[in-house]
């Protein structure tokens, strides 16, 4: 995959991420007798501003911000509005971002290994993990040979 197809992914991604934060990550339960409430990237940092602020600032840069300005940034250089030479920054961004794919399948562990909560994933998790493994491919291609 190389020029035009690699733009195109990596505009996609302008549009895909954003989608991917709201859509729903996991179905979790307290019991399976009670509804299953959807989680999402978005309502898990409304969830942790509500209680840390700090994680959810931290949480917030690795799920949201390091991805998108990455994504952006990569978008810039395909375009010749940006230099080449901040594509190590940009590596280092994307290494971060995933971070927050760990993060969510140790919570989908724990609260598995709980017993008294139920825990489905959702086709958002998919999604969003796609994104990250599509920013890594793009941003893979985009390196000098």
């Amino acid at each position: 995959m190389t020029g035009p197809a690699l733009r195109w992914l990596n505009l996609a991604l302008l549009v895909l991420f954003p989608l991917s934060w709201f859509a729903p990550l996991m179905r979790a339960a307290v019991l399976p007798l009670f509804g299953m409430d959807e989680i999402s990237v978005v309502t898990g940092l409304q969830s942790l501003w509500g209680t840390d602020a700090a994680l959810a600032l931290l949480v917030t840069f690795f799920a949201v911000f390091a991805p998108f300005a990455k994504t952006v940034g990569l978008a810039l250089i395909h375009h010749d509005l940006l230099k080449p030479s901040v594509l190590p920054a940009l590596s280092l961004l994307g290494k971060l971002a995933m971070a927050d794919i760990f993060l969510l399948a140790l919570y989908i562990v724990l609260a598995k290994g709980a017993g008294m909560v139920t825990v489905e994933t959702a086709w958002g998790l998919y999604l969003f993990t796609g994104c990250i493994l599509a920013s890594i491919l793009v941003s893979w291609r985009s390196a000098p040979g």
